[in-house]
């Protein structure tokens, strides 16, 4: 029993013993297990990590140019000639004088390492190192705020990316390459490559060319600080090239020294003795300076910007082309002298910028390019052709009159009222002098560039007609909104020159364009022409480009500063507004100061266009003559290339006829064949829709018809009466000659008869009568009338009284006479005769009293007569005739 106990027992320690131990095993055993967890998913991550990495670095590699050994031969430069196929430049490897490794001094191959690859002989492409400090400076500051290129990978950049690019993707590929190289070619030719292909400014290439222009030195004699400088240089070769900005070159110079320093290559001594050294001293002498700077910058950029767009697998700067194009070499320089001079054209001011473009009318070829006035920026904004600002007026025949010409057949004749208005949308407009004009012709509105009738031709031809019209003469227009009608929208000098050549040409478009065509170095030739195309009627050509004409010679064009006498040119002025808002925003206050000023013109040889303002819109131009200088410019370069050479006048077409518009009219109406010269406007209309109304202001009215003069003799008057169809706004001129004397105005009348009391017996009376409106009169219509002689009636004779012989002859009736008349007489007669004959000595001792009241009341007469002035009472003269009537009949009776 004690041994089972004891057996128990021992059984029951052992229980418990194994029961303490157990835990400390197992905890031992998780923890195991928790680090091979974490191994494992490192492991896994870090896997993982390789295949995406892997898998992202082949994704982004898998684009990058072949390793091919031509690539990285030296490349062949391109050659460019003029419109005369005469040489003008070379682009690409131009000027390189190429230099072998076991050439390159140890000062000159030390100079480059220290500065652009200290460790370049230590690692095979990629210096990891070095990467790891830009990829912190990186995170820091932002991705591209520092470089770790090695020599190999600048080569890479060099020879395979034609183009700058601080991308991830390009980053790989480069480092690729650079892998790639180091496996296939040494250090020495790696480095040589380097040393031959960086750029030095001045549009050349290598180390060994840039030892020769800057200093004129071989290689083996330059100075330590002479190789510093350049050994500096391709980090940014013309912002650190010593001819221009010595300066920056010198500081550049001794950064390059410090490195050499730090690096071993030189002692602290001989930094600091080559650092005192004056940059000055050590270049080429201005006066022997042979630069090598790219000529005609503005236009070889288009030439290249030209084969590069439309062939982009061809290389301007390596494959060895033969580029022609359309430069007038001549014009370039002059157009280069007057922006960087300023002489022929003052400038505001040195920040005052211009843009030029000046083609060939007939072909649109660039003859030259005005790009920057800055002579030392170099391929950088092309103000001509990169530069896209509002064109403010200058849009006007694009957008408004030519549409509406084209379209709506409008004549130069067209009346348009320039009146207070809005656009569609209730937004105000107004002129740019804030003013009015009322009813004007589509050409005097053009000529003195009124906004509102350019908006009322836009809306009448309406903004999806304009901007097919615009799209056509090179105006990339996606739409066409009503605020476009005065130029608001975005284009360069390039485009609206292209634009205006086309009303040049008489309706043909061709697209500005700087090559005519290159040869591949096989000798493939490649056409860069375009084609032409009709893109307007020939009649909207001209009557855009004759209304256009008087915008520089009118009284009242805005382009009078742009007139070359004796030239036929024709052009338009054009600026631009301020919104209220960036009035607001940039402190703005004088309301006439604008932010561009264009002038664009042509003639039937040359197209130009100007624009001038300041690279950013806040800058503005003042009032005054600064806002002119577009003006100035196309004067002084239309002139000077129009010197010598025969312009002719643009040609009238077929299909426009000339026609004459009475002055003021609206709407438009024919002269007549009466209206005044001073009051006629000769202007221009399409074939077959002339005006048919003619103006009625100044006709010559019908004469008056059916003249008819008859004497009364109960009422001793002359009855006068004529016809008139319309009398409306018509008044007749009465005049009277009596027995053939001179012809005195008797009335001016709106009747159509008139009665003349007691005329002259005997006489003979010729009427005329002439119809009047405004200030035209008719032919005179014509009536006379003889008044016949009447027989006094004197009074009856004493039974008593004994006549003689004599004093019946002094009676010429005789006494028969005397008997039939008293046979005659009724018995009231012979009463009234008895009263008569009791006045009779009266009457003659009145007879001197009535010789001189009849002078005075004649008198009378003719001065009512002469007085009447177009009055149109006849009874005036009626009265004036019965005065002087009786007057007579007394002399008559006095004398008997």
């Amino acid at each position: 029993m004690t041994d089972k106990y004891q057996t128990r027992e021992e059984r029951r320690k052992q229980l418990e013993a194994s029961k303490n131990k157990a835990p400390k095993k197992a905890k031992k055993k998780s923890g195991m297990n928790l680090l091979k967890r974490v191994l494992l998913i490192l492991l896994t991550i870090g896997i993982i990590g390789i295949i995406v990495g892997g898998v992202t670095f082949a994704i982004m590699v898998k684009d990058a140019p072949e390793l091919n050994p031509e690539t990285l031969k030296d490349p062949i430069s391109s050659t460019i000639y003029d419109k005369n196929n005469e040489e003008i430049a070379k682009v690409g490897a131009v000027n390189r004088d190429y230099v072998n490794y076991e050439d390159i001094p140890d000062l000159v191959k030390n100079a480059f390492i220290a500065t652009e690859d200290s460790r370049f002989f230590k690692h095979h492409g990629i210096d990891p190192i070095r990467l790891g400090g830009a990829v912190i400076a990186n995170f820091r500051d932002g991705f591209g705020s520092e470089g770790a290129s090695t020599i190999t990978q600048q080569v890479v950049k060099n020879f395979f990316f034609n183009q700058p690019e601080k991308t991830l993707n390009r980053k790989a590929q480069e480092a690729w390459l650079a892998l790639e190289l180091e496996r296939k070619y040494s250090k020495e030719e790696i480095f040589e490559m380097y040393v031959n292909k960086i750029f030095m400014s001045e549009n050349m290439s290598g180390v060994k060319t840039a030892a020769k222009v800057y200093f004129d030195k071989s290689l083996d004699e330059l100075t330590l600080p002479e190789a510093a400088l350049l050994a500096g240089m391709p980090q940014a070769p013309n912002a650190y090239n010593p001819f221009n900005n010595p300066e920056r070159a010198e500081k550049r110079r001794n950064i390059v020294l410090s490195l050499m320093n730090q690096h071993g290559y030189i002692s602290k001594a001989e930094m600091e003795e080559a650092q005192k050294t004056s940059i000055e001293d050590s270049l080429v002498a201005k006066e022997d300076r042979k630069t090598n700077d790219l000529p005609f910058d503005p236009f070889i950029k288009q030439v290249i910007a030209e084969i590069e767009k439309k062939y982009p697998d061809v290389n301007v700067f390596t494959d060895g082309l033969e580029i022609y194009t359309t430069m007038d070499k001549e014009a370039q320089e002059y157009v280069e002298k007057l922006m960087y001079e300023g002489e022929i054209v003052p400038f505001p001011d040195k920040d005052f910028q211009a843009g030029i473009t000046l083609l060939d009318t007939k072909t649109g070829g660039i003859l030259a390019l005005g790009g920057d006035r800055d002579p030392d920026v170099k391929l950088g904004t092309n103000y001509a052709t990169d530069m896209k600002r509002q064109p403010g007026s200058t849009a006007k025949p694009i957008l408004d009159y030519g549409p509406a010409i084209e379209y709506l057949k409008w004549g130069t004749y067209q009346t348009i009222v320039d009146e207070r208005t809005t656009y569609s949308d209730g937004t105000p407009i107004s002129n740019w002098d804030n003013s009015y004009k009322g009813s004007m012709t589509m050409r005097k509105a053009l000529e003195m560039s009124r906004n509102i009738p350019a908006l009322k031709a836009f809306q009448a031809v309406g903004a999806e007609k304009a901007q097919e019209f615009a799209v056509n003469l090179g105006i990339p227009l996606e739409n066409a909104y009503e605020s476009y009608a005065i130029g608001a929208f975005e284009a360069s000098t390039l485009e609206i020159a292209g634009a205006y050549s086309a009303f040049g040409n008489e309706g043909v478009y061709n697209t500005p364009h700087a090559v005519r065509s290159f040869k591949l170095k096989d000798g493939t030739k490649i056409n860069m022409e375009p084609k032409s195309k009709v893109v307007m009627q020939d009649y909207t050509a001209f009557l855009i480009t004759d209304m256009l004409k008087g915008v520089l010679t009118s009284s009242d064009g805005t382009g009078n500063l742009a007139n070359i006498p004796g030239l036929p040119v024709a052009g338009k002025t054009g600026t631009t507004n301020y919104s209220e808002e960036e009035r607001n925003k940039w402190d703005i206050y004088d309301s006439k100061s604008v932010p561009d000023a264009w002038f664009a013109g042509y003639t039937t040889n040359y197209t130009m266009a100007v624009w001038t303002g300041y690279s950013e819109r806040k800058n503005p131009i003042v009032p005054g003559p600064n806002q002119k200088v577009a003006q100035q410019i196309f004067k002084a370069v239309m002139g000077h290339i129009s010197e010598d050479v025969e312009t002719a006048d643009f040609k009238q077409p077929d299909s426009v006829e000339t026609i004459k518009i009475e002055k003021g009219t609206y709407p438009a109406r024919l002269a007549s064949s009466y209206t005044p010269g001073s009051q006629i406007l000769t202007e221009y209309a399409v074939k077959g829709n002339i005006l048919n109304e003619v103006s009625q202001k100044y006709n010559k009215p019908n004469a008056p018809t059916g003249v008819k003069a008859s004497y009364n003799e109960n009422s001793d008057e002359i009855e006068l009466s004529w016809e008139y169809g319309d009398k409306n706004s018509v008044k007749f001129d009465v005049s009277v000659s009596v027995d053939g004397g001179a012809s005195e105005q008797l009335t001016v009348t709106s009747d159509t008869s008139l009665k003349i009391a007691k005329p002259t017996p005997g006489s003979t009376y010729t009427f005329n009568v002439k119809a009047i409106r405004d200030e035209q009169e008719s032919d005179p219509a014509s009536s006379s009338i003889s008044v016949p002689e009447k027989i006094e009636e004197l009074p009856p004779m004493d039974p008593n009284e004994t006549i003689d012989d004599d004093e019946n002859q002094d009676n010429p009736n005789g006494e028969d006479a005397e008997d039939n008349q008293g046979e005659e007489e009724s018995e009231d007669e012979v009463d009234e005769n008895e009263a008569d004959e009791n006045e009779v000595d009266e009457n003659e001792n009145n007879n001197n009293n009535a010789n001189e009241n009849n002078n005075e009341n004649g008198n009378n007469s003719g001065n009512n007569n002469g007085n009447n002035n177009g009055a149109d009472d006849q009874n005036n003269n009626s009265a004036n005739y019965n005065n002087q009537d009786k007057n007579r009949g007394w002399n008559k009776r006095d004398s008997q």
